[in-house]
């Protein structure tokens, strides 16, 4: 299984001979709104798209989505609606996002409602966990989205969070599941007012003490509303000795696991994943 982090929670995982984009957001650098109304209203993302992308995405051939209403465009963009509509790349979603992104002519395969069944994909079996994506007044506002377990025969299992705080319910998927690989969002991301939407730093750390497999951090140094950065998330990780099993990819790079090596790490290479 390979792993592309492309940008903030947009990747491309290569698994059973497929390639799955995961909320695609494709704008190009400062094309989208702020998230904050005070202090420094950066426009987003705050970076490019890495060189190789358009290489990568050609190579697509499934769509996940997390969550994508009430405006979150940094999980999916109109330049990122635009370009499954065009290519009528099939879109796997919850029932809850079904109907919008029908409306805008994009093709899709919903899931069941009940989170806890499985549903055949790839060969194998997917679900979904729904996410908390931040508590209090903002949690209540917020579109809270699901993340996804991939479970495929002769694949690392992965489970990809979607946006989410750590709640015992995460704690406790990922125990009962034990996932080789997770994908985390790891910026700390908040608006003016109220806590974080999704893990930070801290949050981070204790998933990882808590997953028995690898993880992989993004939602990082994209989105202006994240102050957690890639060197103090890995300074934190190696002086808490997880560095072995937390990964932080840069934009571009792209991280193979191998079923054996899946719960002792993994290689790394900028390559395209189409390349």
């Amino acid at each position: 299984m390979k792993i592309q982090q492309l940008r903030n929670a947009t990747l491309i995982v290569e698994l059973a001979g497929k390639r799955i984009l995961v909320d695609p957001m494709l704008a190009p650098k400062h094309a989208l709104p702020p998230l904050r109304v005070f202090g420094a209203r950066q426009r987003n993302p705050c970076v490019d798209l890495p060189d190789g992308a358009a290489t990568a995405l050609e190579a697509v051939t499934h769509c996940l989505i997390t969550h994508c209403q009430k405006g979150h465009f940094d999980h999916l963009d109109r330049a990122g609606k635009k370009w499954l509509r065009e290519r009528q790349i099939p879109v796997i979603c919850t029932p809850e996002d079904a109907g919008y992104l029908a409306r805008r002519g994009l093709r899709v395969e919903p899931l069941p409602s009940d989170h806890e069944r499985p549903s055949p994909f790839l060969g194998g079996q997917i679900r979904t966990l729904r996410c908390t994506h931040g508590r209090g007044l903002v949690g209540r506002l917020m579109e809270h989205g699901v993340g996804y377990l991939i479970e495929v025969p002769g694949e690392p299992s992965l489970y990809l969070s979607g946006d989410t705080i750590l709640t015992p319910a995460v704690r406790a998927f990922v125990a009962r599941h034990r996932p080789d690989v997770c994908v985390v969002p790891s910026g700390g991301a908040r608006f003016d007012l109220g806590g974080d939407i999704i893990m930070g730093l801290e949050e981070t750390l204790a998933f990882t003490r808590g997953a028995t497999g690898q993880v992989v951090a993004n939602h990082l140094e994209a989105i202006s509303h994240c102050p957690v950065t890639r060197m103090a998330l890995a300074a934190a990780a190696r002086a808490a000795n997880l560095d072995h099993r937390l990964f932080i990819p840069a934009d571009g790079e792209v991280l193979t696991f191998g079923c054996a090596a899946a719960r002792q790490g993994a290689t790394s290479s900028t390559a395209a994943i189409g390349g």
